[in-house]
């Protein structure tokens, strides 16, 4: 069997250390074991732990610029940056070649904000280490704290030129890629990195998602499905998938690769509700409503999933049950203003005038500045009689949409209505100017006033 003998002498070393710990024993480690000891309880986010095996290992290796190294590192830690840079100078004067403590410094500066001279600190670094990836992904993320994003997504490529399974590099450089919106280029580079690793699950799901973002749904599928084959439990990719597979309306491949996510983990209320949307497109209604209630079930803080219901009820035309549904939403999120549109939506089919007024009112509030929500608004208004406030709306509508002609023929009658040709008349002008074929607006919306004489001498003047 084969054991790999580095990893068991590094835990042999923790049980040793934590021993020592529990009996007040002393034992003897090497310094390189102390700074591994170190280092692994630092990321662990044991600090204290870290500080007593730093303090052990000085006192046993008093001289080890490596553990003296490591004392740097958790002062810059702990923002002791004065101390640190101290601390640096006196090991510089007796190796002056060692990249670590170019490294270091280059953090000191990092945290002081003065990015361009932890930049050319890396860049001595370069010269005196062995492990380039390390170097080149530092000055990566320098760059990126500078904004120079070019720059850090050539410090990254070249990272991973040196170690091509860096994933944290290879993430990191796709993003440069989509920051400066060049989606395309970064499939190409993607692409060479694929032949040159062929089983990197992660390239294949970021060209996926690249290609997503270009709406190229079908090379977005195979890619996925290539990240699939390569890690059987990679959720992300499955779930990306589904996404696509929808776009391309192929909901039943959709739902087995959502239905996948849920075989390998816990059940997520995006992947349910995505089931639920794909089996109502394809019309088993059964099935949709019952991936819905699990959504819900699953997350009853998720409105969207509520919203999913509700959606479902209005196209049944149960508006009762729409309404229970939508105020559910609403309860977790009223400020959503299509949330409250809908809400307008379903009291007017029920008749509940007053309720639909309050929602068009809202949806305006929060945002939503379409024509027709105006105009339901507004024609929600003059069904309640409150003329005036519907011409109030109407005239902000307007700022919005100076050339509608649905407003203008709802200002006429509502003017006419109120008694007040001259400005009815002004509006009338206006409407049949801008559309005079839908003149009919005017007789379906108020046909009181359709025999008043100013009304029909303009209609016959733009029938001539």
């Amino acid at each position: 069997m084969y054991l790999n003998h580095e990893e068991d002498d590094y835990n042999l070393s923790l049980s040793r250390f934590e021993s020592m710990l529990k009996t007040n024993k002393v034992f003897f480690f090497d310094s390189e074991e102390f700074e591994e000891i170190i280092l692994y309880y630092l990321d662990m986010g044991k600090t204290n732990l870290a500080k007593k095996a730093l303090k052990l290992g000085l006192e046993q290796h008093p001289k080890s610029t490596g553990l003296k190294l490591v004392q740097v590192e958790m002062l810059v830690y702990e923002d002791k940056l004065d101390a640190a840079e101290k601390l640096l100078n006196e090991l510089y004067a007796i190796e002056p070649h060692n990249e670590e403590i170019y490294i270091q410094r280059a953090s000191i500066y990092s945290k002081r904000d003065n990015h361009e001279k932890a930049v050319a600190c890396l860049k001595k670094a370069l010269e005196y280490t062995d492990d380039h990836a390390d170097v080149y992904n530092l000055m990566g993320m320098e760059y990126l704290f500078m904004d120079d994003l070019e720059s850090a997504k050539s410090c990254f490529i070249q990272c991973l030129e040196e170690d091509i399974a860096d994933q944290s590099a290879l993430y990191n450089v796709v993003y440069c890629f989509e920051f400066l919106d060049q989606n395309a280029a970064a499939i190409d580079y993607l692409k060479t990195y694929i032949d040159r690793n062929p089983y990197s699950e992660i390239a294949w799901h970021q060209s996926g998602r690249l290609y997503y973002g270009l709406k190229d749904y079908e090379n977005a599928v195979r890619a996925f499905e290539f990240a699939t084959y390569i890690d059987e439990t990679f959720v992300g990719a499955f779930m990306e998938k589904g996404k696509a597979l929808e776009r391309l309306k192929r909901y039943t491949e959709a739902i087995e690769s959502y239905e996948q996510t849920l075989a390998l983990d816990d059940p997520t209320s995006y992947a349910l509700l995505r089931i639920g949307k794909c089996y109502e497109k394809v019309g088993n209604k059964v099935a949709a409503l019952k991936y819905y209630n699990q959504t819900v079930h699953e997350d009853p803080l998720l409105d969207k999933g509520w919203i999913a219901i509700t959606d479902f009820y209005i196209r049944q035309k149960n508006y009762s049950k729409a309404l229970y549904y939508v105020n559910k939403a609403l309860g977790i999120d009223d400020q959503n203003s299509s949330y409250w549109k809908r809400y307008a939506t379903i009291n007017k089919a029920l008749f509940l005038f007053e309720e639909a007024e309050h929602g068009y009112r809202k949806a305006v509030e929060f945002g939503d500045y379409e024509l027709d929500t105006w105009l339901f608004w507004v024609d929600m208004m003059y069904q309640m009689g409150e003329n005036d406030n519907a011409i109030l709306a109407l005239l902000q509508a307007s700022e919005y949409f100076p050339e509608a002609y649905e407003i203008e023929y709802r200002m006429a009658g509502l003017y006419f209505t109120l008694e007040m040709e001259e400005k009815g008349s002004y509006h009338l002008a206006n409407a049949l100017r801008l559309n005079a074929t839908h003149y009919t607006l005017l007789e379906e919306l108020f046909p009181q006033v359709m025999d008043l004489n100013s009304i029909q001498k303009a209609l016959r003047k733009y029938r001539k």
